[in-house]
């Protein structure tokens, strides 16, 4: 396949100088962005003269060069799901760009573009339109610039495969011989240019080698780990091991004796909630990171109590399902209020899922350098912005005085959003007015991280004769992501409740959801599919217990608990749901594509073999970031050994730009919802987590790991998103699967406790 000539890494701003701009020039606005027209005028390229010969901006994400090279800006960070590939599939698809005249350029943290930060499953889904907009318009400007210059309507001319062409005498005029002359016009409205029909897609919708490909596999791709900045030394940082303690006592002397060690510097814990902050501790500086991390091992450090100091999970859990039992804070009401129905005419089950970390293969790295005139960030990061207006306040800078450069990322999963690790770097910079490059230890990562919070579900049903289900009642308590930015927050805010749980989408009359209280006694974060990992799970879990109670597939349990294909209104909801930020008119909750994912996976498992003794399939779907997953899974069970033989999985993601990095990002979803449903647990004692790496937090080897097959339901929706809605039906249907198989249930994360993995 083709790939891309060039990658290059540098800002919108920065393409002035690479473009040789000399003034002038043509600017988009771009409604919905917040771009300022005037800002983005004062930065826009119209024209210069470099060794190439001259170039020019046609909008801030669209650049052509006289040598017929098109640069597109893509705005969003690479960590794996293929962004960086599919942005300028996009723009490229609307500019009749061809694939091998593209450069990526790679956009640093600037406000011009928009939101950057790179999670929630958003990145095509929120800027599919106006990337196909900014396309359409550089191409109208191609087109109307040929038509001047051919003296003809700009109807007698259209672009095609990075050319603009006369409709009846055969001319035509490249990209790079238009692009001067199309900086010069007047800029259409984005909104006034007509967009191709599906019909006419090129790029959208293909499968082309990611950008990135060729470096990563010869080890020229540049990650976080790899940065290397003039004049930096290396810091390594030991952490306070429970949240809020402090140093009390340290010797270093041992520590300033090892070859290559610098300086021993601590870092002052900060106060009130956790927020982005550095979290303290003392760091060691060296001419190298092995001298720096043998230094910090020689550290001999104690540590104040705090108000953590005796927290327990297990003590926790057990509190928590204990108040999931008991009457919570109604945040949904269909129907009569409820408490409890009597055990004779109900069905009732508790679900648990402890702590989870995110375990990316490269944790967090960021290098700093702190000048008098600012600060330059080198960041394996989520959110540029975010980093950037974080070490700004860390530093005493104003915003625009940190400029965050953005390396690849050897995985997120949302950890990589949290921007404490630059705010670090940045920190330790200043402190000693040289570059200072942090890497995270393994340990660091699994001991210090924003974690996915520990939870509790309650739920029981009303049945009637027929031991059908007639209502519903349901409580849900885990600390909330909100205790990492406010102090004294302890029940779920209404977003979490909105991710899989106050969203469930029953056809039934009475319905009652609830949440109860929870304190956090660490730092709360988002991670891949957050709060619907543990409802998914409940939801997912209880539907085929109620199937099973009936004697009746699960499959057909959920058909019939989601009723006929309708647009489901969630009547009743306290508080408004939030629907991942979109509005139900152009997202509905869609019974019907429910439905597609169910019909798609059922037909799936049709074909497989007859299952065999001790074999079982479990299913589960599921509704999140907009899109719908089903899942299958086969499973055999000998004695109280697992195993996982086969996933099936169907997702309907709307209208798709990349198929190829859907079925990669479904198959990954699936490996990482097993590892965090077998395997997946951090623990707390007497504060500390007791887990430290990968052999007592690990993650599905390549020998545990099933026979994946997934598949795409075509759909002409909106874009909507990929890398997370896959991993919540996972656990549930890995759970029913085991019950199917051995007959035993098992309500309690992970697995790894009860079963031999």
């Amino acid at each position: 396949m083709t790939t891309f000539t060039a990658v290059e890494n540098i800002s919108r701003r920065n393409v002035l100088k690479l473009f040789g701009a000399v003034g002038g020039g043509l600017a988009l606005g771009a409604s919905g962005l917040a771009w300022s027209p005037m800002a983005i005028a004062q930065g826009a390229i119209a024209q210069g003269d470099t060794a190439q010969g001259k170039q020019a901006q046609l909008n801030i994400f669209i650049a052509i060069g006289e040598d017929n090279k098109v640069y597109l800006t893509c705005h969003r960070s690479e960590m794996g799901q293929g962004i960086r590939t599919g942005v300028p599939q996009v723009l490229a698809d609307e500019l009749e760009a061809e694939w091998d005249q593209i450069v990526v350029v790679q956009g640093l943290a600037d406000e011009q573009y928009g939101s950057q930060n790179t999670d929630g499953s958003r990145s095509i889904r929120k800027h599919y339109q106006k990337m196909r907009q900014m396309g359409a318009t550089a191409r109208s400007m191609l087109e109307q610039a040929a038509a001047n210059q051919w003296q003809v309507s700009p109807t007698d001319v259209y672009a095609k495969a990075g050319k603009i062409h006369h409709k009846t005498n055969g001319k035509s005029l490249s990209f790079g011989e238009l692009a001067i002359a199309a900086s010069a016009l007047t800029t259409p409205a984005l909104d006034s240019v007509a967009l191709k029909p599906a019909s006419k897609f090129t790029h959208i919708g293909k499968s082309p080698t990611i950008v990135d490909m060729d470096d990563m596999l010869n080890g020229k791709a540049e990650y976080g780990f790899d940065v290397k900045v003039a004049g930096m030394v290396h810091a390594s940082i030991t952490r306070p091991p429970v949240l809020g303690s402090d140093v009390a006592t340290l010797d270093d002397s041992a520590a300033r004796k090892v070859a290559g060690v610098l300086d021993v510097i601590q870092i002052p814990i900060s106060k009130g909630a956790p927020l982005f902050q550095p979290l303290g501790g003392v760091a060691v500086i060296a001419t190298n990171s092995w001298s720096a991390l043998q230094g910090r091992k020689a550290l001999k450090i104690t540590w104040t109590d705090s108000a953590n100091s005796q927290y327990d999970s297990d003590t926790d859990l057990a509190a928590l399902v204990k108040r999931v039992g008991e009457s919570g804070t109604v945040i949904r009401q269909l129907g009569e209020s409820v408490s409890d129905w009597s055990d004779d005419n109900s069905l009732s089950a508790v679900y648990t899922v402890p702590y989870l970390t995110h375990a990316m293969m490269e944790p967090p790295a960021a290098a700093a350098s702190v000048t008098k005139d600012g600060c330059e960030i080198w960041a394996s990061t989520q959110t540029p912005q975010s980093t950037q207006k974080n070490v700004a306040g860390v530093l005493g800078l104003k915003d625009e005085q940190v400029k965050v450069n953005v390396t690849l990322l050897g995985g997120g999963f949302g950890r990589k959003s949290k921007p404490d690790f630059s705010a670090e770097a940045a920190w330790l910079s200043q402190k000693i007015a040289k570059p200072v490059k942090l890497l995270w230890s393994r340990e660091d990562e699994i001991q210090n991280g924003y974690y996915h919070a520990i939870s509790a579900q309650h739920y029981q049903a009303k049945l009637d004769g027929n031991k059908a289900p007639t209502a519903l009642l349901a409580r849900t308590g885990f600390p909330s992501i909100s205790s990492t930015f406010a102090e004294g927050v302890d029940m779920p805010s209404a977003g979490e409740l909105d991710l899989g749980f106050s969203d469930m989408p029953f056809n039934l009359s009475q319905i009652q959801l609830e949440s109860v209280k929870a304190t956090a006694h660490s730092r709360i974060g988002w991670m891949r599919s957050v709060c619907n990992i543990q409802h998914g799970f409940g939801v997912g879990s209880f539907v085929d217990e109620l199937a099973v109670n009936a004697g009746k597939p699960c499959i057909s349990m959920w058909r019939e608990l989601l009723g006929k294909p309708r647009h489901e209104k969630l009547e009743n909801q306290v508080v408004k749901y939030g629907n991942y930020g979109e509005t139900l008119e152009d997202f509905p909750i869609d019974i019907g594509r429910y439905l597609s994912v169910i019909d798609a996976v059922e037909k799936a498992m049709a074909k497989q073999p007859k299952i065999q003794a001790n074999q079982g399939w479990g299913f589960a779907v599921h509704r999140s970031f907009v899109s719908y997953v089903a899942v299958a899974t086969l499973v055999e069970m000998d004695g109280d050994k697992l195993t996982v033989l086969k996933s099936i999985a169907a997702i309907d993601a709307g209208t798709v730009v990349n198929p190829d990095r859907v079925h990669s990002q479904t198959e990954g979803a699936i490996i990482f919802g097993l590892s965090l449903a077998m395997m997946g647990e951090i623990s707390y004692k007497d504060g500390k987590v007791e887990q430290s790496n990968f052999h007592n937090y690990p993650l599905l080897r390549i020998g545990q790991s099933p026979e994946i097959e997934t598949i795409i339901v075509e759909s002409d929706a909106k874009p909507a998103g990929v890398g997370e809605p896959s991993v919540p039906p996972v656990a549930p249907s890995l759970t029913n699967a085991i019950f199917a198989a051995s007959g035993k249930r098992y309500r309690d994360l992970p697995l790894s406790k009860v079963l031999k993995i």
